[in-house]
């Protein structure tokens, strides 16, 4: 996991996101510039990557050549833009978690070319990364060999003459990628800056456009504090918000960089940049994704998703029936026949169960895969663990609930990892023992214990008061920005606090020390989330409600709709408030074979919304649970993190005096700075 950032500054340019901004992009004023940034945004990317920080800087200048900085003078990024010579500044700030790689690899990486890198991800294929390979290290390699005509910055990939005999262009090489990422990379050969994150945006990225107050172009991991407040322009906000790529709101600085590959060709800048008074206006060109494949999975487009007389296991049973009976009658004889209604039906929910299971199947080979390579220690990982002093060390955590997602993944990881491991189950509550999230993970901590006795079990128990946490509410609500309602801030703060591991161990229910309950932190670098879950298996109350008004296709079509906004509603948010302790979110839901594979089963294998809460919701998790023999947890209904941990009821009475009246003011939209005011 890494933190990473660009600053562009410049006083002739203006970073646009699309045509339609142009216009009232003329209007900035280049002398407004809010000061202050580098020091706070280098901090709050240093939390994310503790291990290193490092800069690195370039100087356009007017002539197209560009000078190449130091990396030293970390001030740089508010003093450019003041050089007669010069069109532009780049300023790459890079902080990194070391996970991956016999050899720590700081960031920025910077070739013999000049191109520089900053990368914040995992890759799990696409390009080859050795086992004792760094695969930030890998990847920029696999940049520095690509094709730098200037038709792919600027969107003529056909026209290409050097892909056409072989060499792969970069929008390829980020096309064939699979894990989560966001990156930035300057290709000095073409002056070009390519951004962008993973096509399901499992990493963070925000992107903040030029304003009159900073006319700046930034992208960066995180937000620093100071400036996850209103900090926009009103009369800029206009002509953002007409762009596609955008969804910039009047009350925000940064917004989510929508999932895709961006790229800003910097080269012969009169030619292709628009003119305004002192300058030129240069747009962002949006680029299509070339993997077909990966085209398929963002379409999430399901081919069985309503149930047939022909491939429906119980229609098919009462077919059977009927056919019999019709046959029975031309033979001039009864029913009988050895044949009983009864015994139609038992034979067609038989071939429904075994459907079901051998679709279960697949997903539960699909999800142990996912888990392996997200949980595979290689030398530096292993070096790092062997430091520890506790013969108890937990390389890998589990954000756990004990509902049915969390269960699986804990279940899956004591399969993918060595028995000598202790497994951390990171569980936070606001309201001790009797929050449900605290009881459902105490239960299932037994049951873990059941099918894995040899395992060693950790539950670290995180316990606090809503009250108690006004300066970390403060800073989680700088970390789910732009996000801004009370439910984000509440699953931010629960996110937080548990990945922060820092809780208590009961010995006794967790057979450690001498029975006794003890503090404890834990030092998991790593941790598994269940994100993704509940989109693509029919998590939600709102899917049963919409199977319930629409059918098949209405719960087809919320489903698509849950897994395409994923990024924008959950995973940036997710990934800052995790990251934020220095550790790295992992989520094997999320795994591009495992949504295929489930894409690949029919909707009425997924899930059967007619059947009860915690029976027909996610069916096929639930089977998967069984066939891991978590025959208990397969029965466990779906909790939101903020029911249960009970955060969200302890933020209604204190925000809004008691539940039901935050239920009238729609408290999940409300946003807090509304409120506050």
């Amino acid at each position: 996991m890494c933190g990473i950032a660009l600053v562009l500054s410049s006083d002739r340019l203006v970073i646009v996101p699309c045509a339609t901004a142009a216009a009232a992009a003329s209007e900035i004023q280049h002398s407004c510039e809010r000061k202050g940034l580098s020091d706070e945004l280098k901090e709050a990317l240093r939390r994310r990557g503790p291990d290193s920080l490092g800069y690195e800087s370039r100087r356009l200048l007017a002539d197209g050549t560009v000078v190449v900085s130091d990396g030293c003078n970390d001030g740089v990024e508010g003093k450019i833009g003041v050089s007669d010579s010069g069109v532009a500044d780049l300023f790459f700030i890079g902080a990194t978690l070391h996970l991956r790689g016999a050899k720590l690899v700081s960031q920025p990486l910077v070739a013999p070319t000049g191109s520089v890198l900053v990368y914040n991800g995992e890759i799990y294929g696409g390009i080859q990364v050795a086992d004792d390979e760094n695969d930030t290290q890998a990847l920029f390699t696999s940049l520095e060999s690509c094709c730098s005509c200037d038709c792919h910055a600027l969107g003529r990939d056909k026209t290409c003459p050097c892909c056409g005999s072989g060499a792969k262009s970069v929008l390829q090489l980020f096309s064939t990628i699979k894990g989560p990422w966001a990156l930035i990379y300057w290709q000095m050969k073409s002056n070009t800056i390519w951004f962008g994150r993973d096509a399901f945006g499992r990493r963070s990225l925000l992107v903040h456009w030029p304003t009159a107050d900073d006319s700046r172009f930034i992208l960066s991991s995180v937000s620093p504090p100071s400036f996850a407040k209103n900090n926009s322009d009103p009369t800029v906000n206009d002509f953002v918000s007409d762009c596609d790529m955008s969804n910039h709101t009047e009350a925000s600085y940064w917004e989510e960089l929508p999932c895709g590959i961006y790229s800003i060709h910097m080269k012969d800048i009169a030619k292709y940049g628009a003119h305004m008074k002192e300058g030129w206006i240069v747009e962002v060109n949006t680029h299509k994704w070339m993997a077909s494949s990966l085209n398929e999975l963002i379409k999430w487009e399901r081919k069985l998703t309503v149930p047939t007389m022909e491939n429906n296991s119980v229609d098919r049973g009462n077919h059977q029936l009927s056919q019999s009976f019709i046959r029975s009658r031309e033979a001039g004889g009864n029913m009988n026949n050895g044949i009983t209604k009864a015994d139609l039906l038992s034979d067609s929910s038989l071939c429904e169960a075994n459907c079901i299971t051998q679709s279960a199947h697949r997903v539960l080979v699909a999800l142990r895969e996912s888990v392996m390579l997200r949980t595979k220690m290689n030398t530096l990982f292993q070096g790092t663990l062997n430091k520890f002093e506790d013969e108890e060390s937990s390389p890998i955590a589990v954000l756990f609930s004990g509902g049915l997602d969390s269960m699986i993944l804990a279940a899956l990881l004591d399969q993918c990892i060595d028995s000598k491991w202790t497994i951390d189950l990171l569980n936070v509550s606001f309201d001790g023992q009797l929050a449900p999230d605290r009881i459902s993970a105490i239960a299932g901590l037994k049951e873990l214990q059941r099918i894995s006795p040899c395992r060693r079990w950790r539950l670290i128990e995180i316990d606090t008061a809503l009250t108690d946490l006004k300066g970390e509410s403060e800073h989680v609500m700088s970390l789910i920005h732009p996000s801004n309602t009370y439910m984000d801030l509440n699953i931010g703060i629960a996110l937080w606090l548990a990945a922060g591991g820092d809780g208590w161990v009961d010995g006794s229910t967790c057979r450690m020390q001498d029975g006794s309950r003890y503090k404890y932190r834990s030092r998991s670098r790593v941790l598994i989330v269940g994100s993704g879950a509940d989109e693509q298996c029919a998590g939600y109350g709102r899917h049963r409600t919409k199977f319930r008004l629409g059918g098949w296709n209405a719960l087809d079509q919320e489903m698509r709709l849950d897994v395409q906004r994923i990024w924008k509603r959950n995973m940036g948010r997710d990934d800052r408030c995790i990251t934020d302790h220095g550790k790295e979110a992992r989520f094997p839901f999320l795994d591009e074979n495992v949504i295929k594979t489930l894409l690949e089963i029919p909707l009425w294998e997924i899930a059967k919304l007619d059947e009860p809460v915690g029976k027909g919701d996610k069916k096929i998790l639930r089977e998967v649970a069984r066939l891991l023999g978590l025959q208990e947890a397969a029965l466990q209904p779906k909790r939101a993190i903020q029911f249960g941990s009970r955060i969200a009821r302890e933020s209604n009475r204190k925000n809004f005096g008691s539940n039901r009246a935050a239920n009238q003011a729609s408290a999940g939209s409300v946003q807090i700075h509304q409120h506050m005011q």
